[in-house]
């Protein structure tokens, strides 16, 4: 198992994962951060403002950057 930390970045911000959780494999890390992408997406659209730009920055247990999930592709 790895342990991974999903950072929420956008133009104006970063918000950083100092939890992370443990996944068996990359695919169902960057499985759960779409998930994830969708709910926060889903809470935007009922407060009125989607800030599309923003992205999961997935980074591992030794801190290297992993492929990004953008906000964005999880709308389109």
């Amino acid at each position: 198992m790895t342990h991974y930390f999903f950072h929420i970045c956008s133009r104006t911000e970063r918000i950083e994962d100092r939890e992370g959780a443990d996944f068996d494999t990359l695919d169902a890390a960057l499985a759960e951060a779409r998930l994830a992408a969708r709910e926060i997406l889903a809470e935007d659209l009922r407060k009125g403002h989607v800030d599309e730009t923003r992205l999961f920055e997935i980074v591992d247990e030794r801190g290297e950057l992993m492929p990004r999930v953008s906000f964005k592709e999880i709308i389109s």
